[in-house]
């Protein structure tokens, strides 16, 4: 290979900026030169591309967001839309695609590889950590700590004022986030969907706690939790047992903000596996990291195969 292109597909996570500057230095390294896609998938479809050279990449690597930008693209779920993508990267004499991104990302592009049989890799990039065929996602890390600080702090007004807050995270399917969290911060209860909430035993819990004069509580919910987000969870509550609650949405300030330490190794080191995967004829497969070391999964696999919780944090929460 002499070309390759890289994008930023789905909800951005933060370390993404990292994962695009080790694709383009890799790759550099290799001999390759690398086309920038601006927008994701709606980028390939318009000929959105820029040349992206070693200097490019300079001082993003503590950047939120992604400077490629990001999009959800319906017109790629189209195979006219696909079509035109195809087009687009073979007049540009593109050999290979990294796309960085979820299981919607990778769905699009294992579709675009049967249909057209161009080389690609995948990098999972979700700050919900549900890909499976890797520990940790890209983004995920930062998502945590981003969370964990701001509910820090709610704890102290909610010392402060002898008040119930409820707490939501990001998780529409997966828990992740809520269930580390919670733990993290020392919540009376964390709500995940993986898990049956019982909102009974919830209340009775934090009345036995006001009893004891402990007048101030944290509840964690993961916002696709089964007995609805936060605000229908508090006032579900006031309805069983009276207690009133204040509710804190926490919504995408855990995609933003500089990257933590770890996802900025993982990004780099799942970058540099993507480029080598790619032109040592690797593909199709998506890299992620197990056990501190690279591996390689058939697409389909990251989103046909359950990613399961920690069961041993699932007890944690259950009974700190």
């Amino acid at each position: 290979m002499k070309k390759i292109a890289v994008l930023t597909s789905g909800g951005d996570a933060p370390g993404m900026n990292a994962c695009i500057r080790a694709v383009v230095r890799r790759a550099l390294g290799r001999n390759v030169s690398v086309l920038g896609v601006r927008k994701g998938y709606e980028g390939l479809i318009d000929d959105i591309f820029v040349e992206m050279g070693w200097d490019d990449v300079s001082n993003i690597i503590q950047r939120g967001g992604t400077v490629l930008h990001t999009a959800r693209s319906a017109r790629f779920m189209e195979p006219e839309g696909r079509r035109k993508a195809a087009d687009n990267l073979c007049s540009r004499s593109v050999e290979g695609l990294v796309v960085i991104g979820g299981d919607g990302s990778f769905r699009g592009a294992h579709v675009f590889h049967r249909e057209y049989l161009i080389p690609l890799v995948g990098i999972p990039a979700t700050i919900d950590n549900d890909i499976w065929g890797t520990d940790f996602t890209i983004g995920y890390d930062t998502a945590v700590n981003t969370a964990l600080e701001a509910i820090d702090k709610i704890r102290d007004t909610a010392a402060a004022h002898d008040r119930i807050f409820v707490v939501e995270v990001m998780g529409r399917s997966a828990g992740f986030i809520a269930l580390e969290v919670g733990i993290g911060v020392g919540a009376e209860a964390v709500l995940i969907p993986e898990t049956r909430t019982d909102l009974e035993k919830i209340c009775e819990v934090v009345h036995e706690r006001m009893e004891q004069g402990r007048t101030s509580s944290i509840l964690v919910v993961a916002e696709g939790d089964e007995e609805g987000n936060a605000f229908e969870i508090a006032s579900k509550m006031k309805r069983m047992s009276g207690l009133e609650s204040r509710v804190t949405v926490l919504g995408h300030v855990q995609r933003g903000g500089s990257p933590t330490t770890r996802d900025r190794v993982l990004a780099s080191k799942l970058g540099w596996a993507a480029v080598d995967a790619l032109l040592d004829d690797g593909w199709p497969c998506m890299v992620g990291e197990e056990n501190y070391g690279v591996v390689h999964h058939p697409l389909p696999d990251s989103w046909t195969r359950k990613k399961e919780l920690d069961s041993l944090l699932v007890q944690l929460a259950e009974n700190l």
